[in-house]
Protein backbone atom coordinates (compact mmCIF):
# COMPACT_ATOMS: atom_id res chain seq x y z
CA UNK A 1 0.00 0.00 0.00
CA UNK A 2 1.45 3.46 -1.38
CA UNK A 3 0.86 6.97 -0.59
CA UNK A 4 -1.24 8.57 -2.82
CA UNK A 5 -0.47 12.18 -2.89
CA UNK A 6 -2.27 14.91 -4.39
CA UNK A 7 -0.94 18.08 -5.92
CA UNK A 8 -3.00 21.74 -4.11
CA UNK A 9 -0.94 23.59 -5.90
CA UNK A 10 1.96 25.53 -6.47
CA UNK A 11 4.34 21.92 -6.58
CA UNK A 12 2.89 21.01 -3.26
CA UNK A 13 1.66 17.32 -2.29
CA UNK A 14 -0.54 15.99 0.12
CA UNK A 15 -1.04 12.68 1.22
CA UNK A 16 -4.52 12.06 0.31
CA UNK A 17 -5.60 9.49 3.42
CA UNK A 18 -4.05 11.65 5.79
CA UNK A 19 -6.88 14.07 5.05
CA UNK A 20 -9.64 14.18 7.85
CA UNK A 21 -11.46 17.90 7.21
CA UNK A 22 -11.38 20.39 4.51
CA UNK A 23 -12.93 24.24 6.12
CA UNK A 24 -12.98 27.47 4.28
CA UNK A 25 -11.16 29.47 6.17
CA UNK A 26 -13.83 32.39 6.99
CA UNK A 27 -15.34 31.56 10.22
CA UNK A 28 -14.29 32.26 13.32
CA UNK A 29 -14.06 28.57 14.74
CA UNK A 30 -11.24 28.03 11.59
CA UNK A 31 -9.28 31.55 12.35
CA UNK A 32 -9.13 29.96 15.96
CA UNK A 33 -7.73 26.43 14.54
CA UNK A 34 -5.42 28.20 12.23
CA UNK A 35 -3.98 30.55 15.21
CA UNK A 36 -3.87 27.19 17.96
CA UNK A 37 -2.08 25.59 14.89
CA UNK A 38 0.42 28.49 14.50
CA UNK A 39 0.90 28.40 18.28
CA UNK A 40 1.51 25.07 18.45
CA UNK A 41 4.08 24.89 15.58
CA UNK A 42 1.96 22.28 13.85
CA UNK A 43 0.69 24.73 11.02
CA UNK A 44 2.00 24.12 7.56
CA UNK A 45 1.59 27.08 4.74
CA UNK A 46 1.08 25.76 1.57
CA UNK A 47 -0.02 28.84 -0.32
CA UNK A 48 3.13 30.48 -1.44
CA UNK A 49 2.21 33.92 -0.22
CA UNK A 50 -1.35 33.46 -1.92
CA UNK A 51 -4.63 34.26 -0.53
CA UNK A 52 -5.75 31.10 2.00
CA UNK A 53 -8.78 29.77 0.73
CA UNK A 54 -8.44 26.17 1.55
CA UNK A 55 -7.68 24.88 5.44
CA UNK A 56 -6.71 21.19 5.57
CA UNK A 57 -6.75 19.16 8.57
CA UNK A 58 -4.97 16.35 9.03
CA UNK A 59 -5.12 13.08 11.36
CA UNK A 60 -1.48 14.30 13.03
CA UNK A 61 -3.25 17.37 14.17
CA UNK A 62 -1.33 19.62 11.52
CA UNK A 63 -3.58 22.20 10.06
CA UNK A 64 -2.40 23.18 6.40
CA UNK A 65 -3.37 25.85 4.33
CA UNK A 66 -3.81 25.76 0.87
CA UNK A 67 -4.56 28.39 -2.09
CA UNK A 68 -6.83 26.28 -4.05
CA UNK A 69 -10.74 26.55 -3.13
CA UNK A 70 -12.06 24.13 -1.04
CA UNK A 71 -13.69 22.38 -3.82
CA UNK A 72 -10.73 22.09 -5.91
CA UNK A 73 -9.25 20.05 -3.25
CA UNK A 74 -12.01 18.14 -2.50
CA UNK A 75 -12.28 17.18 -6.73
CA UNK A 76 -9.12 15.71 -6.81
CA UNK A 77 -9.48 13.70 -3.49
CA UNK A 78 -12.49 11.75 -4.80
CA UNK A 79 -9.83 11.85 -8.46
CA UNK A 80 -11.69 14.55 -10.35
CA UNK A 81 -9.08 16.77 -11.14
CA UNK A 82 -10.23 20.88 -11.64
CA UNK A 83 -8.20 23.46 -12.81
CA UNK A 84 -8.30 26.44 -10.49
CA UNK A 85 -6.22 29.76 -11.48
CA UNK A 86 -4.20 29.77 -8.11
CA UNK A 87 -2.65 26.56 -8.70
CA UNK A 88 0.24 27.97 -10.72
CA UNK A 89 -0.25 27.23 -13.73
CA UNK A 90 0.11 23.41 -13.85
Amino acid sequence: MGIELIHIGFNNMLAMNRVIAIASPNSAPTKRTIQEGRNKGMLIDMTNGRRTKAVIIADSGHIILAALAPETISGRLQGQPKIDSADGGE
